[in-house]
């Protein structure tokens, strides 16, 4: 099924392919096609679809008739080959992807918000459920003509769109965001008196909005509704409420800021078996240093003999003890690449402890203090996994008593047991016991079949766990062999390979069971390895092994399968995998099979698929900017299904790390246009979710290559895309120069466009330091430029800033006739980034004016579409705005509420400008409504 053909059901019945209605006769073959979309993927009998076509009033020739129905349909959807309806036994099926059927993106999307419920992501939750409701275009199944489907499906369908809304108002409770909800819920209980949680949710959010009165009203309604309707009293959930809000129970607050709680650790290895000695010793360090900082440094050893397995198992065991979080981070220290330092593993543990983008100090010191402040008094468990040097883990150590830190390396780091007291545990290869108990636990009872074997297995292995579990699983796979069999033939392999190791260490026998197992894998699996050792990002998917070995998605999951199995991958959770570093480092050994060219070759196959899915990704949430994204060719291989906003945003999310990662390997190791063609795809992506600090790092990737390719066009862009975080950040003199060598890049080339865009840019920057005049000019001098040029995007985003600029200056009638012109463009083009960003303009501006409710209405309209979007940068100005005018009509406690909403995602997103003007905003408000300001910013944090 193509993923450019989609079925709308939630609303009138509706397909298009490419953008385009394609027309499906009224009558039979709707009510077939709706039939076969509600029953997707799944064979519906003949006789249930007869019911659907004549509601049980079969006339004699419903057979021959279906079958013509079909035929019809079929020719209507251009399905000429039956792909897409197939005739099964005993009926038809109708063959979807998961993006194809509105019914199913949004049934996807109302599970993804209930998993963010259980795992308290009221945020998140609230954002899909938006993205969910905003799929319904009105009464579900409008144009299809058949009772028994109506009866069948209508109550369903409602009942799925009703809880939805109730859980969506449920999370924006959770939020704070109780003003935003009160005439929804009055218009939902009005609708559907007998549901007694709209009821409740209005109760309490009139409560929390400070309308007592209002909330004990409206349970007085609901109870004459129920009883007039029912002839019964309220049920115990609403009786209680009501008794709640009478004697204003502490509990009906409004929720503050949850602390953030960090869970890092990774899952439990499997199988663990033994070290109870060490665990030991763990525990007793523990119990030992009760109030003060435990440090384990040397669960050291040699590679693969578990110390990872070791520290998160009995980090696991003792994480009850540390109630304020886990943190966890592998420092690479010995991976084949470069290892990451402490300022970057410092940057990972503030933003896991909630501090957002620009708020991580650019200096490793201050970060350390920052880290340090912010676990300070707290019961925090730190690991920190695979580190290569004392210099390395030291600033990553917490300063405070209550914390443990647990360090594993394959060296000592005697200067952490001197300096810093560490307790060292030196980690040996296991027993031999324990080695053939854990062979036993992989293995099974062909291990108490032939014990001698089974010892002769484990000591071959060197008594390495992670050599065993290869070892066992290649052993697993031959179910009918003999251990001995198998001993032996790994006692040839290691022989041959130790004639060629002169150090003879423990890590040898790891390589030999590697080889041993490589080589027992088939020529298309052993390639896959070797390749995905090539792999620069943290993890990696089945979709980007496909790219990379150049096979079908459906041969990579089974080359997956196959390596997962052999313990060669392991899973990174979510359909993801990653590779130990040891065998990333055999792996990439073993790429010199390949050859340069096909090394070359599998990685540009790579970075054309992870550069064409963010392109697609991109052109679902960001059509309207489709003309100023690099334009490819197609890809060699299947792009993953990103044709849906909320699917887009999930796979940008979910890959971010190793876009990031791609970009930068790209640059460095000569792929220059990939660098730059990545920065210039993925700027507005990072740029409205607040990822500034990842800007400045693909971007800085993408300049250098660009420059040592000689690419001008690439550099002016980098420089442009470099300014713009600059100015996000606040760093308007770095802003500046970046844009303004950015703007003669452009004259030099004669590239009109990309001066308008390096001018507009210019223009905002000398607007956020009061200079009007000058920014004006610049955005006049764009907006004529994209005029000339035709670029309606450019000209509505000229228009927008123009209009900004003359509202400063107190041009209030300009800038609104500036900004609704820039509105109609955007919509006209579908851009709803820009429309909510004017929505929220034309709101300052009638603010400016002294007519409050409708520049309420603007904003209240901007901030919704920028949560439908979900632009949390907008979001945050829209409720920084909205406290504003509250203000201005003297309802200051609600406008405190909404500038601190404001500072909170301004903290969030890492805006230090916006955030410090929503603290100011908020200490003002409390100040007039009589409260002391002096908490105001730390009840934000």
């Amino acid at each position: 099924m193509p993923a450019d053909v989609k079925f709308c059901l939630l609303g009138p019945l509706l397909v298009q392919r490419d953008g385009n209605v394609v027309r499906v006769s009224p009558g039979k073959q709707r009510a077939l096609l709706a039939a076969l979309l509600l029953n997707a993927n799944t064979v519906v009998p003949v006789d249930d679809l007869a019911d659907v076509l004549w509601d049980s009033r079969l006339p004699p020739s419903a057979l021959a008739s279906l079958q013509t129905y079909v035929m019809r349909l079929r020719k209507s959807l251009g399905d000429h080959d039956h792909s897409l309806i197939a005739a099964q036994p005993g009926g038809y099926m109708i063959s979807l992807e998961p993006d194809n059927l509105d019914v199913d993106v949004f049934g996807s999307l109302l599970a993804a918000a209930r998993d963010a419920v259980r795992a308290g992501s009221y945020a998140d939750a609230a954002a899909r459920l938006r993205t969910a409701l905003a799929l319904w275009r009105g009464q579900p199944l409008v144009g299809v003509a058949s009772e028994t489907l109506a009866v069948r499906e209508l109550p369903r369908l409602t009942e799925m769109r009703l809880q939805a809304l109730e859980a969506r108002i449920d999370a924006d409770l959770h939020l704070g965001r109780q003003a935003d909800v009160i005439a929804e819920l009055r218009r939902l209980a009005a609708e559907n008196p007998m549901r007694e949680r709209l009821h409740a949710m209005l109760m309490l959010a009139l409560y929390r909005d400070g309308q007592q009165a209002g909330a004990l009203a409206a349970y007085q309604i609901a109870r004459n509704v129920l009883i007039a309707e029912l002839g019964t009293e309220p049920g115990p959930e609403l009786r209680q409420l009501h008794q709640q809000i009478l004697s204003a129970d502490p509990v009906l607050a409004a929720p503050g800021p949850a602390a953030v709680v960090p869970r890092q650790l990774p899952g439990a290895p499997p199988h663990f078996t033994g070290r109870s000695a060490e665990l030991a010793v763990l525990a007793g360090i523990l119990d030992q240093r009760a109030g003060g900082t435990a440090v384990i440094s040397a669960i050291a050893g040699t590679a693969g003999v578990g110390k990872t397995a070791l520290a998160v198992h009995w980090a696991h065991q003792a994480a009850g003890r540390f109630p304020d979080g886990q943190l966890y981070v592998n420092l690479r220290g010995y991976d084949p690449g470069q290892p990451m330092t402490a300022a970057e593993a410092l940057a990972r543990f503030l933003r896991a402890l909630g501090v957002p983008g620009q708020d991580v100090p650019p200096d490793e010191d201050e970060r350390a203090a920052r880290y340090r402040t912010l676990v300070a008094g707290k019961r925090m468990l730190v690991v920190l996994d695979n580190a290569a040097t004392a210099e390395q883990v030291r600033p990553l150590l917490p300063g405070t008593s209550g914390c443990a830190a647990v360090v594993t390396s394959r060296g000592s780091l005697a200067g952490l047991v001197a300096r810093d007291g560490a307790v060292r545990l030196d980690l040996d290869l296991l027993p031999r016991a324990e080695a053939v108990s854990l062979l036993r636990e992989l293995i099974g009872e062909r291990v108490d079949a032939d014990p001698d074997a089974a010892a002769e297995l484990a000591d071959q292995c060197s008594r390495l766990p992670l050599a065993l579990r290869v070892a066992a699983e290649l052993a697993a796979t031959r179910p009918a062999g003999q251990l001995a069999d198998l001993a032996g033939e790994l006692a040839d392999q290691q022989r041959r390979l130790d004639l060629l190791d002169a150090g003879g260490d423990a890590s040898s026998a790891v390589r030999a069971v590697f080889s041993w197992s490589f080589r027992h894998l088939d020529t298309g699996t052993a390639r896959a390895f070797r390749l995905l050792g090539l792999h620069p990002g943290p993890d990696f998917d089945c979709s980007a092994t496909s790219a990379l070995t150049g096979t079908a998605l459906g041969e990579s999951r089974r080359l997956i399968g196959r390596l997962a199995r052999a313990y060669l991958v392991q899973s990174a959770g979510q359909g993801r995998y990653g590779m130990h570093d040891l065998l990333r480092a055999y792996a990439r050994e073993r790429t010199a099979e390949e050859g340069e060219d096909d090394r070359r070759a599998a990685l540009t196959r790579l970075f054309d698929h992870y550069l064409h899915t963010a392109a697609a990704a991109m052109d679902s949430l960001f059509p309207a900017e489709r003309h100023r994204r690099p334009r490819l060719p197609s890809p060699v291989s299947s792009v993953p299904p990103v044709t849906h906003p909320a699917l887009a945003q999930e796979w940008l999310d979910r890959e971010r790390a190793v876009l990031i990662a791609v970009a930068a390997h790209a640059a460095g190791h000569g792929w220059p246009g990939h660098a730059t063609r990545m920065a210039l795809t993925l700027f507005r992506y990072l740029d409205t979710g607040g990822h500034y600090q990842d800007i400045v790092t693909v971007c800085s990737s993408a300049l250098d290559a660009a420059r040592l390719a000689g690419d001008r066009a690439g550099e002016a862009s980098a420089l442009l895309y470099l300014g713009g975080a600059s100015w996000r950040l606040g760093r308007y003199d770095d802003a500046a120069e970046h844009l303004g060598k950015a703007l003669a890049l452009f004259r030099a080339a004669d590239d009109r466009p990309g001066q308008a865009r390096a001018l507009s840019n210019i223009g905002v920057v000398e607007s956020c330091q009061g200079r009007y005049e000058a920014a004006a000019a610049y955005h006049q001098e764009a907006r004529a430029i994209f005029r000339a040029a035709g670029d309606r995007l450019g000209q509505a985003r000229a228009l927008d800033s123009l209009g900004g600029v003359l509202w400063q200056k107190g041009d209030h009638d300009q800038a609104a006739k500036h900004q609704r012109a820039a509105l109609a463009i955007y919509r006209q083009l579908g851009e709803r980034h820009g429309a909510g960003g004017v929505l929220l303009s034309l709101g300052v501006v009638e603010w400016r004016r002294g007519r409050y409710q409708e520049a309420t209405e603007y904003l209240r309209q901007a901030l919704a579409v920028f949560r439908e979007v979900g632009d949390r940068l907008g979001q945050a100005r829209a409720l920084s705005n909205i406290g504003v005018v509250e203000w201005w009509q003297d309802r200051y406690e609600q406008a405190a509420e909404r500038h601190r909403e404001a500072a909170a995602v301004f903290h969030e997103i890492g805006d230090l400008p916006g955030e410090a003007g929503a603290l100011n905003a908020y200490g003002d408000a409390l100040e007039a409504a009589g409260r002391h300001t002096t908490s105001a910013a730390g009840s934000v944090r």
